[in-house]
């Protein structure tokens, strides 16, 4: 299975967060699964890291190819596809980091592993 990880669930998954459930570290662990990190939660890291909302993994800005590489994670892109459907979704939701993760999960068909309910506006699977 090849996976897309939100961005709650790559910092959770980080920092050994109870609040991700053991189905999804399941997944995440199993070497059969692929998992993808999206360039928009580098970016989202880095903003909100600037903006004094996510003190808790402080180095991870810093480390953050490196700390993909070390879980054997793999590096989404993000194409001009990717943001063209982004923006051109009709939903009223206007994170743009969701917006851009929903894009991706839906144009290279990925399952998103996330809890949050918003993801619901969009045509994408989940899984938690």
């Amino acid at each position: 299975m090849r996976l897309l990880l939100d961005t709650h669930a790559l910092l959770w998954w980080w920092t050994d967060d109870k609040r991700l459930p053991e189905s999804a570290r399941s997944l995440i662990a199993d070497s059969a699964n692929t998992v993808l990190v999206s360039a928009a939660s580098a970016w989202e890291i880095a903003t909100k890291q600037r903006l004094g909302k996510l003190d808790l993994v402080p180095e991870v800005t810093a480390r953050f190819s490196e700390l993909v590489a070390a879980d054997g994670f793999d590096h989404l892109p993000v194409t001009h596809v990717h943001s063209l459907r982004a923006g051109s979704f009709d939903c009223a939701h206007r994170d743009p980091f969701d917006r851009m993760l929903a894009a991706q999960s839906m144009l290279e068909v990925l399952p998103l592993m996330t809890r949050d309910p918003a993801f619901s506006q969009f045509d994408v699977q989940t899984v938690w």
